[in-house]
């Protein structure tokens, strides 16, 4: 059976609230990054899970390893408080932002190339017309 495990860390990046949600599914970790703005309540990121989370574009999934072990609930607790004071996200998912960024930077060159081609396309035949226009004898 496939285990699926979430988790969202909420930090500040000056000048802004930022929110990165990391997806393990399958030993493949997937990330997204949402910036806030100013200082989101408990209530408002909860909200925003809700309502935003299946619109989220995750980044291409990378390799990483999962450790299945049974969890001391005191182990788990100093875990989470070393977390909370450890501001930022992991190296994994820093590698998979990375790779979204660059996905999405070569997705925009193209839409930029082709625009630019048709901007290139349309000036052509409009000089063309005007020259035709030109040489209609009147």
């Amino acid at each position: 059976m496939d285990k699926v495990s979430g988790k969202l860390t909420v930090f500040f990046e000056e000048p802004f609230w930022v929110g990165v949600f990391e997806c393990v599914s399958d030993g493949k970790l997937s990330v997204c990054k949402v910036t806030f703005g100013a200082e989101p309540k408990d209530y408002e990121v909860y909200d925003f899970v809700l309502k935003n989370y299946y619109r989220l574009r995750f980044s291409p999934a990378v390799a990483t390893d999962v450790k299945e072990v049974g969890r001391n609930p005191k182990r788990v607790q100093r875990e989470v408080r070393k977390q909370v004071q450890n501001t930022g996200i992991g190296t994994k998912s820093q590698q998979a932002l990375k790779l979204q960024q660059e996905q999405l930077k070569t997705e925009r060159r193209i839409v930029s190339r082709e625009q630019r081609e048709a901007e290139k396309q349309r000036q052509f035949e409009l000089k063309q017309q005007k020259r035709k226009e030109k040489h209609r004898g009147r």
